[in-house]
């Protein structure tokens, strides 16, 4: 006969950490975000991202009433090309 005993304080912990895991992807995998969203995902304020990103015509944005949204792919590209670029100027 084989018997198993479970621990239900780390079998509650390991399924917390997968749940958080795939909400996590979740909001990951979402096509727009809002401005906080971008703030976190630059890990940004959003002052710093205004004067770094918005003012730049080629930075992905949309604005839908009073709201910015931005394409989260796009974003990413940008940030990517945006990130070689800048990596070479002396500060």
């Amino acid at each position: 006969m084989i018997q198993i005993m479970l621990d239900d304080n780390e079998l509650k912990e390991l399924y917390l950490a997968e749940v958080k895991k795939k909400l996590e992807g979740i909001e990951f995998q979402s096509i727009l975000m809002d401005s906080r969203q971008l703030c976190k995902m630059l890990s940004l304020s959003w002052p710093t991202v205004e004067k770094t990103f918005l003012i730049d015509p080629g930075f992905p944005k949309l604005r839908v009433g009073k709201k910015w949204v931005f394409n989260r792919k796009e974003v990413q590209a940008y940030i990517d090309d945006w990130s070689l670029r800048n990596k070479t100027k002396p500060f």
